[in-house]
């Protein structure tokens, strides 16, 4: 027998809540709204449709309240019915971030490359992030943005700067910049709700490095910029349907 839509929504309702306080240990004697509100600096899905899950809160006690199963005295209509569960399926079984930036290519390079043949590369195939390994260890990531702040250095100190960048390494730079520069490693099951906090919760966070198990030896599967975070917030409008559920 098809489910009504009220019995659908109850079960998209309950899955919210029972992942909400699962995910973030909350406490089974907390109401439904105080989650909410506390997911809401945790979970992007919850941050962005706040507002609708309080009311659909409001709205299961209105249906459940009711006593008896047969008498349901608010049905909720079909696009909320379908929005709920689609946020259910957002919250529950959050999106990997691999597979929405892993069809892109990882060009890495050693660390005793030039910064002049650096530069080049980054020219040439458009990728201003680039790792740098010393034989299989990463030793960080080299950023465009950052290369033009160490070359304005160069020109303000009155050196040469066609020297500096023939016979300086892309290791020299990386050991260079310390503390001011910020990445960071992730295994493959990263979801783009925690890619995007991790660039919501630090500012200065530049890239994200995918490993199978986020270690700094392993081979790097795919790299999120800032960039990548746009496209992955239209992910979270509750109208989007997987492939695999199409």
């Amino acid at each position: 027998m098809e489910s009504t839509n009220a019995e659908r929504f109850i079960t998209a309702y309950n899955t919210i809540d029972y992942s909400l306080r699962t995910i973030y240990d909350f406490k089974r004697s907390m109401s439904f709204s105080d989650v909410v509100r506390r997911s809401v600096v945790l979970n992007s899905v919850v941050r962005k449709y706040e507002d609708d899950l309080i009311d659909y809160g409001r709205l299961r006690n209105a249906i459940i309240h009711s006593g008896n199963k047969d008498y349901i005295i608010a049905e909720p209509h079909d696009e909320i019915v379908e929005k709920i569960e689609k946020l259910a399926d957002l919250i529950s079984e959050p999106p990997l971030a691999l597979d929405r930036v892993g069809n892109k290519e990882v060009i890495t390079i050693s660390h005793d490359m030039s910064i002049s043949k650096a530069m080049e590369l980054i020219t040439r195939t458009g990728y201003a992030n680039l790792p740098v390994y010393n034989g299989t260890k990463l030793l960080g990531i080299l950023n465009a943005r950052k290369i033009v702040d160490i070359l304005g250095k160069v020109i303000i100190d009155g050196r040469n700067l066609q020297e500096y960048v023939e016979t300086t390494n892309v290791g020299q730079i990386i050991e260079n910049m310390g503390d001011d520069y910020y990445f960071m490693i992730a295994d493959e099951g990263l979801t783009i709700d925690e890619a995007m906090n991790s660039f919501e919760n630090n500012r200065k966070l530049l890239i994200i490095l995918i490993t199978k198990d986020g270690k700094d030896t392993e081979k790097p599967l795919a790299i999120i910029s800032s960039v990548d975070i746009i496209d992955m917030k239209k992910i979270l409008d509750v109208y989007y349907v997987p492939d695999s559920k199409k």
